[in-house]
């Protein structure tokens, strides 16, 4: 069981904090009115899909909020140029991070060598201007399939990972992140998100050694944190 008291200050929660806005159907006036609340909260970063990138940037100039680029958002069923060109645009656009997403089709179809090299060809795409995320939807991999992909991730060199629960059926969860640090070292960094509503929730997975959460929650968990830290 971790140990529900914070091993960071409640103060320094939100700027641990991505803001999700990743749902279908997001106006440009709600991309508006969720950045300036990113601005209020700031926190670390606000995740759009590419098509946002520009919009978002501009919001947030001057803020010391980042904008997340969601390249291949879930399972990267697109072309290795499609994904180039996306990471490209997102880095020069203005994106300081990638959430870069692994083709889970080639992991599945046991075409690993061919996913690794459309990784790896995406993640030189951003240049060196963005911080990649590389994205390990594990609830879609056997326990083999996921040492695969954690041996993708650590050789590619990425600074980030990013444990997604689009299909695990349970969201995020300590013993995931535990896991990935055992599995992987200490190599990356690990953002997690799936389902994270509570400030308990978001203590036990910092303490559990993530870095950052990916969520919609944000007001209530960062409100709650500063709240908790006065």
């Amino acid at each position: 069981m971790i140990n529900n008291v914070s091993k960071i200050s409640p103060q320094d929660i939100p700027g641990r904090l991505e803001h999700s806005l990743l749902t279908v159907g997001l106006t440009l006036e709600s991309l508006q009115s969720e950045c300036r609340l990113a601005r209020n909260l700031q926190v670390a970063t606000v995740c759009v899909a590419p098509y946002y990138v520009a919009d978002a940037v501009d919001m947030l100039t001057g803020s010391s909020v980042g904008v997340c680029a969601a390249v291949g958002f879930p399972g990267a069923f697109m072309s290795t140029e499609a994904k180039i060109t996306d990471v490209h645009t997102c880095a020069f656009g203005g994106a300081g991070e990638i959430d870069l997403a692994i083709n889970i089709a080639m992991i599945k179809s046991g075409n690993y060598t061919k996913a690794e090299i459309d990784f790896r060809s995406a993640v030189e795409a951003a240049k060196g201007r963005s911080a990649i995320k590389a994205v390990f939807e594990h609830g879609s991999y056997d326990i083999s399939e996921k040492k695969i992909v954690l041996d993708i991730i650590r050789r590619s060199g990425v600074p980030w990972l990013k444990i997604q629960n689009m299909t695990s059926g349970h969201g995020a969860r300590t013993q995931d992140v535990l896991f990935v640090r055992e599995t992987i070292g200490d190599s990356v960094k690990i953002k997690i998100d799936g389902g994270i509503k509570t400030l308990d929730q978001a203590i036990e997975l910092f303490n559990a050694g993530a870095s950052r959460l990916g969520l919609t929650a944000t007001k209530s968990i960062a409100e709650e944190a500063v709240k908790k830290g006065k």
